[in-house]
């Protein structure tokens, strides 16, 4: 497996530790997605891959219908994806992604919890060499299908060269340029594979170790940074166990 999927395996599981919460950041990326593509997933490209991460993460299917019904009836024109970034206790970078509608709200938030765990919040794009920001498609693998060649076809896209295969769940990982996402969907879909996860993620370029003390302050950091609905992820260069 590659250094990105092995990443990924073990901070997911921190991730989307509280269903309730994940709920709720998927709820508001369909209703992003809804406001800007309409609410049928066939004709919606993005509401059709966030709702392919809907499942994979159990999202009940009347919990997906009923957020985008709610979307239809909000305003989310005022959303805006916002980043902070800084380094937060014992050096270790703190990648913040948030989704508001009220940046005064969320950046007061972001701030305290750097403040209560002595860190330091930078200015934005500041850490963006420590991260790599990909695109990640996961789709179930087709008999007899040449992965070299479909590799070779969506690096014209942006997608890397090297993928993960998970044998148990017999899927195929990829990643790639942020700003070919939909043309990365489209090709896949027209190629008739099934997408079972579609997101934009931040892997780190330079693992850090630390000590198990070290480590619990940091998840509690990352626990808290989580707790604000406008947060929809949290990074760090934090080495998993």
């Amino acid at each position: 497996m590659g250094r990105a999927f092995e990443y990924r395996k073990a901070t997911k599981l921190k991730r989307w530790g509280h269903m309730a919460r994940t709920f709720t950041k998927l709820g508001k990326e369909i209703a992003i997605a809804v406001k800007a593509g309409g609410p049928e997933p066939e004709n919606n490209p993005r509401l059709r891959a966030i709702i392919a991460t809907c499942k994979r993460e159990n999202m009940p299917k009347d919990n997906i219908q009923r957020a985008i019904k709610n979307a239809m009836g909000k305003d989310t024109s005022d959303y805006k994806e916002v980043t902070y970034e800084g380094y937060g206790p014992h050096g270790i970078a703190v990648f913040v992604d948030t989704l508001t509608d009220n940046t005064t709200r969320t950046v007061g938030d972001v701030r305290s919890i750097f403040n209560k765990f002595n860190g330091n919040m930078g200015t934005q794009g500041s850490l963006s060499f420590l991260f790599d920001h990909k695109a990640v498609f996961s789709f179930k693998k087709k008999e007899g299908v040449d992965m070299e060649e479909l590799i070779l076809d969506l690096i014209d896209f942006g997608v890397d060269d090297e993928y993960d295969e998970d044998e148990d769940e017999n899927e195929i990982t990829i990643y790639g340029d942020p700003k070919s996402f939909g043309d990365i969907q489209k090709h896949l879909e027209e190629n008739g594979f099934e997408i079972t996860s579609a997101e934009f993620t931040r892997i780190p370029n330079d693992l850090k170790e630390v000590t198990t003390e070290e480590r619990a302050t940091i998840d509690k950091m990352v626990e808290r940074l989580e707790e604000f609905d406008d947060v929809q992820n949290v990074y760090t260069n934090m080495k998993p166990e």
